[in-house]
C-alpha cells in the first residue's frame, strides 16, 4: 500500500473483470464506463447528480459477514477510485439482447414508458435498485408470483430522482408499478400486456420477475477480496505514485497534512464526491485524499442519551438508523428522505454535507434539521479534538480543507412533552430541490401547555448558514400559546430573518419562516385541551382528497397530505382494424434496446482513431469587440492542445453557425465583436471530452466596449431603440373585421391590460453533441443530433466552402429535440467540422449542461398588452393586442411566431382582432421554435383575457369561453381553408363533454365546499379549451426489401422520440399488405427503419411541427404502392401455379425476375390542403397552500381529437409529455438571467422541470376518433405539440384557488385593487403564488383573531 507503483483499480462491470491502471484520479465511474468499457447505458445528462440518466448499481462486499450490499449511485459524481474492488452494474448488465431482456425493460417498453430513450437506462437501474433493495429486507413478506416486495408508494417514489422530459412520468410510473406486491393490476395503464378493459389483468401476463436473476457481485471478485485480506497490513501511506492516497487512521490522514506536498487549493479531500455535483471543481486536482476508509469515521453508536453517526455515514444509512428511533429521529427521517436524490443520499455523507454548510454556505436541510435537534459535532482541528454544538461550528468562520469533522450526535428527547416537526418549501414534494426555506422546531411543553423550552431553527433564507431564532425563543419560554403570543412571535421573527443583499424573493423567504413558525406554534396550541383553538393548518382536512368520481373516495385518504396521494390514472381510446396494423397500439419500435442501453445515440458511437474533444468558450457580455482569449495558468490550461476561431474558417467558407432558409443567418463564431452573452468565441481542443470543458472553464477574454453601443436587452429597450426584425407579408398574421367599430358596439371595455411571459429551456436529455470525421478529397462525415440534417448539411457546407455532395450528415436518433435540436444543433456541427478540418482527425464536441442551457435560447418571452371589448352578456366584440416578442440576437424562426400566437389566440371568437406584433432584435441568444412555439403562448393569453373578462363581469369564466367559441362560420372566417370541413369541428362538443357533465358540475361544487370549509389550502379547477393549426410539408420515403424478405426505410424525418419509426413500420407493412395472407401483420417484424442520411435520400425538410410522422407515412405508403404494383404480376403467377403464397416466396422470385424492389416517393400535399386544425380542452383541478405557495395537481383530464390515430399508445405518450412539459412552463420552470443577459439558472440546481411528484395525481386521458377525412393520412391527426397547450389549464385553476385565498383574506394588492382580477404571469412559480395569495395573511389572521378575542382565539 505504501509503494511508490501506482496502485490498479479492479472493479467488476456487469460481472467481467476491470482493471484501471494509471487512471487520473479525478476520473469518474462515468467516464470510465463509457470510455474503457464497451458499456454505454449510463449517459452524462447534466454532471451534478440531478437528472439521473448516469444511474448505476453499485456493489460491496464485506469479507468478515460475507455479505453484500447494493446501492444505487450518481456515476457521474462517483471516482473511479473509490469503487475499488466493487461491482458495477449496468442496465446492459441485467438484461440485453443477446442473453435476454429483465423484466424491468421489458416493462418499461410493454407500458410505453420510453419516448426519445435516453434517460430510460438510468430509470431503468433505479428501478432495478429499488426491487434489490426491497427483496433484502428481512422483516417483508414474501410476496406472491411475478411480484416483488416493493410497495406501491415506494415504486412511485423509485423514480424521484430521475428526469423524464417526453413522456410525462404515468406510464414509468405504471411500469415499476406493476412489480409492487400491493398494486392492482386493474389500477395500470394501457401497455402490451392485456387488453384493457377487455381483458382482466393478471400478473402472468407480465414478463416474469425472479429477484434472484441477475448476480451482482461476480465470485472471482469475492475470491479476490478474501485473499487480499490477508495482504492488507502493510505500511502507512506516505506517498502515492497516482495521486490517490485513502488513509487507514486518523492518524495517517494528519501525516498527510503535514506532509511538504500538502497544499489545500490543490489537494481535494473526498468520501464520496458528490458535493463537486454542487460546487463544481474549477480545476483538475492532482492529488486526493480519501477519508472514507478512515473506521472512526463511520460509526453508528446509539445509547439511551442519543445516536452517535460518524462523519462518512451516508445520508441514506443515516435514513435507516434514525427511522428506528423515536418521533424526534424518525421526524429527522423523514426530513432527511427529502434531501437530494435516492442515488445521491445513497453515496452522500452526512458529515459533507455540514462541512459544505459550514465551509461554503450550501443551503442544507440537515444543518437546520440538527441544529433544532440540539445537536453537537466532535471535530479534529491539527491534532486537537473539540466537541462544539452544531450552532457554535456553523457560527465560525469557514473552517480550513485540514480541520476534520468526526462525528455528530444527536441527543435523544425522549417523546414526554416533545414536539418537533421540520418544514421545507420547495419546487418538488419529494426532494430533488433546494428549499426556498427550511426549518425545524423542538418544544417541550408542561402539562398546562406553557412552553418550557424551545428551539427555532431556520435556514437556505439567503443567509451563511442555519440560525437559531434565539430572541423569539426567549419570548416564548415560559407562554401558553394564544393567537397574541403567535402574533407578537412572528414579529420578532420578522426582525430576526433578514436575508442578505443579492438574496432572489427576500419577502417571499421571510413569509415562508413566518408560515412555518405559525403552523408549529399553531399545532401546539391546539393540542387535544388547549386553551386556544387557531385554525390549524397542519390539521385534517375537509375532504383532504382528490374530489370527483367516489370510487376513489376511501376513507384512509381523507387526512392524507395530497402530496402523498397515489398516482392514479385511465386511458380511454378507440382502436380500429381498418388499416391494420395502422390503428393499433404496438409498442415503440426499439423500445427495449432504449431501456437496455444498447441505442446508440451520437456520443455513444466508439471514438475513432485520434479523435479530439471540443468544448465553447463564450462571451460573458452582451456587446463587446474580443481583444483576445488567454488561459489562467492552471492544470486544466495545460490540457489545451488549441482553440479554434472565426479565423480557423477555411478560406472560402463563411462565418455561418445556422439559418433559416429566407430568414437570414446567425454567425459561429464571435468576431470581431461578441453580440450576446452567451454567444462562441472559440473551441477549445483537448484529449478527452472532460479535459475540454475543464480547459474551457480557464479562458480569460479581454473585451472592450469601445464606440459601441450599450445593449439592447429586454422588449421595452427594442421598442425605445427600434430594434426590429421584419415580418415578411407572406408569413404576417391576417386581422379580422374592423376593431373600432367592434369596440363601438361594446358595453364594457378593459384598456391595456397586460400579461408577460418568460421563456423556458428544452431540457432535452442528451445535451448539443455532434461528432465530424474528415475524409478524403475534402469531404467530411457528421453525425449530429439533429431534427434537420438536411439544412445542417447546408450551412456545414457554406462554412467550410465547399460543394454539398462533400457533406454528408448522419443522425440515427435523437435524445429529445422539442425544436431545441434544430438551429442551435448547427452550430455545434459546424464548430466540430471547422475542427476537424483544421486539424484533419475526427473531433467530437458533447456540450455540458450549463453551456448547452447558456446557448439553447429556449421559447420566446413576450408581453402582450390587450385592449378588449365585449357585451354585458359576456359575448366579446372586439380585441387588440399588442405583442412584444424577444427574438434576441438573429431572426431564427421568429417572424413566424406572431401567427402561431395569432393562430393559437382565434380558437376564440373576438369578433373583430386587430393586432400590432413587434419582433424584437435583442443582444440576447436567439430564441428558437420550441414545443408549440407561439401557439402556447397565444391559447394562454386568450385564456387571460377571457378570465379577465369573466372577473370584470363576476360571472364564471366557462361561461364566457362557452359564449365564445365559434360556431363553423365564423370559424371559416378566422380561420380560412385550415378550417376544413364542417362534420370536422369537434371543439364545441370536446368542451361541452368536459364543461357541462355532470362529473363537472360535481367537482365545482366540491371545490366550493373545501374552500368555505379550509382556510389555509384552496382549491380551483378550470377547463380549456384549444384550437392549433399544423401545415403538412413536402417529405421523402423509400422502401427497400432485401432478397430475404426484410425491409430498410428511409424517411425525411428523424426519430427525435415521437414515435415515427413505429408509425412508419406499422405504414410499411399496411402498404405492402395486400401482397401477404395475413394482410401485412406478419411484416411488422421484417421492418427496419433506418437512420437519416443526407446524401442517401435528399430533402428530407426538417422534423417538427408536429407533421413529419404523418407526412413520412404518406411517402412510405406511396412507395409500397409502386412496389406492390411491381410485385402483384409476380404474385398472381405463383398463386396460379401454387395457391397461397408466402411473402418469403414472394420476394424470392421476384428478384429471379429481376423486379426492382426498391422505390421512392416525394410526397407533397394537396395544393388545397396544406394546414388542418386540431382540437381538444382539458380541466385541471389543483391545490394551492396559501402558506407556502405550494401548488399539487390533483388531477388532469384531457380530451383530445386525434382522428383516426395511426398508433394510439404513441399518441397517448404524445398527449401526457406535451402536457407536463407544458405543466413545467406554466409553473416551475424559471429561466433567469443576469444584467447582461447571461442564463444563470444553467443546470439542475436551479432549473427545475417537472418529476414524479408533480405531475397530477389523477391523470385521465381520452382521445377521440373523430370524423373522417380523407386529404388527411388515414385520416389522422397530429398530437405531437397541440396537447401542450391544454397545460394553461393548470394556471387557469391556480388563479381560480388563489383567488379564493385572496376573498378569504381580503387581499386586494396589484392595479386593479381587487381581489378577484389581478395580473398572473407565467411561470406561475411558488413566489409568485404566495405573493398573489397574501405575503402577509399569517399577520392578518392572526390580527383578525386577537381583536376578536385576546383571550379565546377561535378561527
Amino acid at each position: 500500500m505504501g509503494k511508490a507503483a501506482a496502485e490498479t483499480v479492479v472493479l467488476a462491470v456487469n460481472g467481467k473483470r476491470y482493471e484501471a491502471a494509471g487512471a487520473h484520479p479525478s476520473t469518474t465511474l462515468l467516464e470510465f464506463l463509457r470510455t474503457q468499457t464497451p458499456v454505454r447505458g449510463p449517459k452524462l445528462g447534466c454532471g451534478e447528480g440531478g437528472c439521473g440518466a448516469c444511474v448505476v448499481l453499485v456493489s460491496k462486499y464485506d469479507p468478515a459477514t460475507d455479505e453484500v450490499t447494493e446501492l444505487s449511485a450518481s456515476s457521474c459524481l462517483t471516482l473511479l477510485r473509490s469503487v475499488d474492488r466493487c461491482s458495477v452494474t449496468t442496465s446492459e448488465g441485467i438484461g440485453n439482447t443477446r442473453d435476454g431482456y429483465h423484466p424491468v425493460q421489458q416493462r418499461l417498453s410493454g407500458f410505453h414508458a420510453s419516448q426519445c430513450g435516453f434517460c430510460t437506462p438510468g430509470m431503468c437501474m433505479s428501478i432495478f435498485s429499488a426491487l434489490v433493495k426491497a427483496d433484502k429486507e428481512p422483516g417483508r413478506p414474501a410476496p406472491p408470483a411475478g411480484f416483488s416486495k416493493l410497495t406501491t408508494s415506494e415504486a412511485e417514489r423509485a423514480v424521484s430522482g430521475n428526469l423524464c422530459r417526453c413522456t410525462g412520468y404515468r406510464p414509468i410510473v405504471d411500469a415499476c408499478k406493476s412489480f409492487a406486491a400491493d398494486v392492482d393490476l386493474e389500477d395500470l395503464g394501457l401497455n402490451c400486456f392485456w387488453k384493457k378493459g377487455d381483458e382482466p389483468a393478471d400478473v402472468s401476463k407480465l414478463p416474469g420477475y425472479d429477484s434472484s436473476a441477475v448476480c451482482t457481485f461476480p465470485e472471482f471478485l469475492k475470491s479476490e477480496i478474501k485473499s487480499s485480506v490477508d495482504q492488507a497490513n502493510g505500511p502507512a501511506v506516505a506517498i502515492s505514485a497516482d495521486g490517490w492516497y485513502h488513509p487507514k487512521s486518523i492518524e495517517e490522514l494528519h501525516r498527510l497534512f503535514d506532509s511538504n506536498w500538502f497544499d489545500e487549493n490543490s489537494v481535494k479531500i473526498v468520501a464520496s464526491n458528490t458535493g463537486s455535483g454542487v460546487y463544481k471543481d474549477q480545476d483538475l486536482h492532482e492529488e486526493y485524499i480519501d477519508i472514507k476508509g478512515i473506521p472512526e469515521l463511520s460509526v453508528i453508536n446509539r445509547s439511551s442519551k442519543g445516536i452517535e453517526l460518524g462523519s462518512v455515514v451516508s445520508i441514506s444509512k443515516a435514513i435507516e438508523v434514525l427511522s428506528d428511533g423515536n418521533l424526534v429521529f424518525r421526524k429527522i427521517a423523514d426530513h432527511l428522505n427529502k434531501v437530494a436524490t435516492p442515488f445521491v443520499r445513497n453515496t452522500a455523507t452526512i458529515g459533507g454535507n455540514i462541512i459544505m454548510a459550514q465551509r461554503l454556505q450550501f443551503p442544507s436541510d440537515i444543518a437546520t434539521v440538527l441544529l433544532a435537534a440540539g445537536s453537537t459535532i466532535a471535530i479534529q482541528a491539527a491534532s486537537k479534538r473539540l466537541c462544539l454544538t452544531l450552532e457554535e461550528f456553523l457560527q465560525q468562520p469557514p473552517c480550513g480543507s485540514n480541520t476534520l469533522l468526526l462525528s455528530i450526535f444527536i441527543p435523544d428527547w425522549g417523546s414526554d412533552g416533545i414536539s418537533f416537526e421540520t418544514f421545507r418549501a420547495a419546487p418538488r414534494p419529494f426532494g430533488n430541490a433546494v428549499s426556498y426555506v427550511n426549518s425545524a422546531f423542538l418544544a417541550r411543553t408542561s402539562g398546562s401547555h406553557l412552553i418550557e423550552d424551545i428551539c427555532l431553527a431556520f435556514g437556505a433564507y439567503g443567509v451563511d448558514h442555519a440560525i437559531r431564532a434565539r430572541k423569539v425563543e426567549d419570548f416564548l419560554k415560559g407562554k401558553s400559546v394564544s393567537s397574541s403570543v403567535i402574533l407578537e412571535a412572528v414579529r420578532l421573527l420578522k426582525d430576526t430573518v433578514s436575508p442578505s443583499e443579492g438574496t432572489t424573493h427576500p419577502e417571499y423567504k421571510i413569509s415562508l419562516a413566518v408560515s412555518f413558525l405559525f403552523s408549529f406554534l399553531s399545532s401546539l396550541g391546539n393540542s387535544s385541551n388547549a386553551p386556544t383553538k387557531i385554525d390549524n393548518p397542519n390539521g385534517p382536512y375537509t375532504n383532504g382528497i382528490t374530489n370527483g368520481t367516489t370510487e376513489h373516495l376511501r376513507e384512509e385518504y381523507i387526512k392524507v397530505d395530497s402530496n402523498d396521494l397515489p398516482i392514479r390514472s385511465r386511458q380511454e381510446m378507440v382502436f380500429t382494424d381498418e388499416y391494420k396494423p395502422v390503428g393499433k397500439p404496438i409498442k415503440k419500435a426499439g423500445a427495449e434496446l432504449q431501456a437496455s442501453g444498447e441505442a446508440v445515440y451520437v456520443d455513444d458511437i466508439p471514438a475513432p482513431k485520434d479523435c479530439l474533444y471540443g468544448a465553447f468558450i463564450y462571451s460573458t457580455h452582451p456587446h463587446a469587440h474580443v481583444k483576445g482569449i488567454n488561459f489562467k495558468s492552471s492544470l486544466a490550461s495545460q490540457k489545451v492542445i488549441t482553440v479554434i476561431t472565426a479565423k480557423d474558417i477555411p478560406s472560402g467558407g463563411q462565418n455561418i453557425g445556422s439559418t433559416f432558409p429566407m430568414m437570414g443567418d446567425e454567425a459561429l463564431f464571435a468576431d470581431p465583436v461578441a453580440e450576446f452573452a452567451g454567444q462562441n468565441i472559440g473551441v477549445v481542443i483537448a484529449e478527452t471530452q472532460r479535459y475540454a470543458h475543464m480547459a474551457a472553464k480557464q479562458a480569460v477574454i479581454e473585451y472592450s466596449t469601445e464606440n459601441l453601443q450599450p445593449p439592447i436587452l429586454t422588449i421595452e429597450d427594442a421598442i425605445q431603440h427600434n430594434s426590429y426584425f421584419q415580418i415578411p407579408p407572406f408569413v404576417a398574421p391576417k386581422p379580422v373585421g374592423d376593431y373600432n367599430q367592434g369596440m363601438s358596439e361594446a358595453d364594457h371595455k378593459i384598456l391595456s391590460a397586460e400579461v408577460k411571459l418568460e421563456s423556458q429551456y428544452y431540457f432535452y436529455m442528451e445535451t448539443q453533441v455532434a461528432l465530424a470525421i474528415p475524409d478524403e478529397d475534402n469531404c467530411i462525415t457528421i453525425y449530429s443530433s439533429s431534427q434537420i440534417p438536411e439544412v445542417t448539411q447546408g450551412v456545414v457546407a457554406r462554412c467550410l466552402g465547399i460543394p454539398l455532395h462533400n457533406v454528408r450528415l448522419i443522425t440515427r436518433r435523437v435524445g429529445g429535440g422539442f425544436g431545441g435540436k434544430a438551429m442551435k444543433g448547427i452550430h455545434v456541427a459546424c464548430a466540430c467540422a471547422v475542427a476537424a478540418f483544421k486539424l484533419r482527425c475526427p473531433v467530437r464536441m458533447y456540450l455540458d449542461r450549463k453551456t448547452d442551457m447558456i446557448i439553447a435560447g429556449g421559447r420566446h418571452p413576450m408581453k402582450a398588452k390587450y385592449s378588449v371589448g365585449f357585451k354585458s352578456d359576456g359575448k366579446i366584440t372586439a380585441l387588440h393586442l399588442d405583442l412584444g416578442i424577444n427574438a434576441g440576437i438573429s431572426p431564427d424562426v421568429s417572424p413566424f411566431i406572431p401567427t402561431a400566437i395569432i393562430g393559437a389566440l382565434k380558437k376564440y371568437n373576438w369578433g373583430n382582432l386587430a393586432f400590432d406584433t413587434k419582433v424584437c432584435k435583442t443582444n440576447v441568444t436567439s430564441k428558437s421554435a420550441m414545443r408549440g412555439p407561439g401557439d402556447v403562448q397565444g391559447s394562454f393569453i386568450a385564456e387571460a383575457i377571457i378570465e379577465h373578462v369573466a372577473s370584470v363581469l363576476s360571472v364564471d369564466t366557462n361561461t364566457i369561453r362557452r359564449k365564445n367559441l365559434h360556431d363553423f362560420e365564423s370559424l371559416a372566417v378566422f380561420y380560412g381553408e385550415s378550417a376544413g370541413e364542417a362534420s370536422t369541428y369537434s371543439l364545441v362538443s370536446l368542451f361541452d363533454k368536459l364543461a357541462s357533465s355532470p362529473d363537472y358540475q360535481h367537482r365545482t361544487a366540491m371545490v366550493e365546499h373545501f374552500n368555505s370549509s379550509n382556510k389555509w389550502k384552496k382549491r380551483g379547477i378550470s377547463c380549456v379549451p384549444i384550437t392549433y393549426a399544423v401545415t403538412l410539408r413536402p417529405t421523402p420515403g423509400k422502401v427497400s426489401i432485401m432478397n430475404d424478405g426484410s425491409i430498410a426505410v428511409e424517411v425525411g424525418g428523424v426519430e427525435i422520440g415521437q414515435g415515427l419509426w413505429t408509425k412508419v413500420k406499422q405504414m410499411t407493412a399496411f402498404g405492402l399488405g395486400q401482397l401477404c395472407p395475413d394482410g401485412g401483420e406478419c411484416l411488422l417484424d421484417k421492418v427496419r427503419v433506418i437512420q437519416a442520411d443526407t446524401l442517401s435520400l435528399i430533402q428530407g425538410g426538417f422534423t417538427g411541427g408536429s407533421t413529419t410522422s404523418e407526412t413520412s407515412c404518406e411517402a412510405v405508403r406511396q412507395s409500397c404502392a409502386a412496389l406492390v404494383e411491381r410485385l402483384k404480376p409476380v404474385k398472381e403467377s405463383l398463386e396460379a401455379k401454387a395457391g397461397t403464397v408466402e411473402w418469403s416466396a414472394l420476394i424470392a422470385q421476384a428478384s429471379m425476375a429481376s423486379v426492382n424492389l426498391s422505390a421512392q416517393a416525394y410526397w407533397t400535399p394537396d395544393p388545397t390542403f396544406g394546414s388542418y386544425l386540431n382540437y381538444g380542452a382539458g380541466i385541471s383541478e389543483v391545490e394551492v397552500d396559501v402558506l407556502t405557495g405550494a401548488t399539487t395537481i390533483l388531477r388532469s383530464d384531457l380530451v383530445y381529437d386525434c382522428g383516426q390515430s395511426l398508433n394510439p399508445a404513441v399518441d397517448l405518450g404524445q398527449v401526457e409529455g406535451a402536457f407536463i412539459q407544458g405543466v413545467g412552463f406554466f409553473t416551475n420552470e424559471e429561466y433567469a438571467i443576469n444584467s447582461d443577459g447571461l442564463v444563470i439558472h444553467d443546470g439542475t440546481w436551479t432549473y427545475k422541470i417537472p418529476t414524479v411528484d408533480t405531475i397530477p395525481k389523477q391523470f385521465n386521458v381520452e382521445l377521440i376518433n373523430s370524423a373522417r377525412n380523407p386529404k388527411r393520412v388515414l385520416s389522422s391527426k397530429a398530437s405531437g405539440e397541440p396537447p401542450l397547450l391544454l397545460a394553461a389549464s393548470v394556471h387557469c385553476a391556480m388563479r381560480e384557488a388563489i383567488r379564493a385565498a385572496r376573498k378569504e383574506f381580503s387581499v386586494c394588492t396589484g392595479p386593479a385593487n381587487s381581489a378577484f382580477t389581478f395580473q398572473m404571469d407565467v411561470p406561475a412559480t411558488m413566489p409568485v403564488v404566495k405573493e398573489l395569495c397574501g405575503l402577509d395573511v399569517v399577520e392578518r389572521y392572526l390580527e383578525s383573531v386577537s381583536a376578536a378575542d385576546p383571550t379565546t382565539a377561535k378561527a
